[in-house]
């Protein structure tokens, strides 16, 4: 099978890099397109994949073509793919853009869309897929196989895909805030900043493990850690009473509405 990867920036390689490894296909077999010549240069450097500075010569190189560019991009570049992009799998990475658009976009394809996030750069990544009406199953199992090269990859509904990106897709920036924060309050105690950040980055890390590897609920894992009236009690206290809890889930709420919006529902 043969890809073609439409944008070569940071989740273009992420992924490139990750079928790479995963074998599911060899460098021949990719070719990329992008206008920056140094991105290319360094796609190129970084993995041996072929590359193009036109989406159309891209696209017409490969049945299963990945769309990774900014959803504001989307449009033209599927446009500038053209005629191109007739007959192929097209799977999208392009956040808000939902099924209906994507076929109205390209409406000769089958369509995918996904949601990877950002810890795909290392292998870790949470994705979330569904398909358009005329996709089949061997549409599905190459969607998975390429998500699968860098993290795990689960099916969905596309009415659930907006909870997904407010979760999942932009979770990750929620970690690194939480990870900020746990440093500062960790200098306001005296510690070093990048003794607090150390801690901080493997506390969570390991806190992340031990739920993953023992399967069971946060608030088991959370008791675990609580004594009556110790300091980890006091410090849940504090956490309580400024409303952390109830901020994540706006949070994720936020980012979901705001997804829909993006997408025109």
């Amino acid at each position: 099978m043969k890809y073609a990867f439409l944008g070569a920036g940071k989740m273009a390689s992420a992924i490139i890099q990750g079928m790479l490894r995963a074998k599911v296909c060899t460098a021949g077999d990719i070719i990329a397109a992008c206008p920056e010549a140094e991105i290319l240069e360094s796609l190129h450097n970084t993995t041996s994949v072929r590359v193009a500075t036109s989406n159309e010569e891209a696209a017409g190189a490969a049945p299963v073509v990945i769309l990774c560019v900014k959803p504001q991009e989307a449009a033209i570049a599927i446009q500038q793919a053209g005629a191109a992009l007739d007959g192929k799998l097209l799977i999208s990475i392009a956040a808000g853009l939902n099924v209906a658009a994507l076929e109205k976009m390209a409406p000769k394809c089958r369509v995918i869309r996904a949601m990877p996030n950002t810890p795909a750069i290392i292998g870790r990544a949470a994705t979330a897929y569904t398909g358009g009406a005329n996709t089949t199953q061997a549409d599905k199992d190459c969607a998975e196989a390429i998500f699968a090269s860098v993290g795990v990859v689960s099916y969905v509904q596309e009415k659930l895909l907006d909870a997904v990106t407010g979760l999942s897709g932009s979770g990750p920036a929620y970690v690194f805030l939480v990870i900020e924060a746990l440093t500062d309050g960790g200098v306001s105690c005296g510690l070093p900043t990048n003794l607090a950040r150390q801690l901080a980055i493997q506390t969570v890390l390991g806190a992340a493990e031990l739920a993953k590897e023992t399967g069971e609920h946060p608030a088991i894992l959370r008791e675990m850690v609580t004594s009556p009236g110790g300091t980890t009690a006091a410090a849940l206290g504090e956490l309580e009473q400024h409303g952390v809890r109830a901020a994540f889930i706006q949070a994720v709420r936020a980012a979901d509405q705001r997804s829909k919006e993006l997408s025109g529902q």
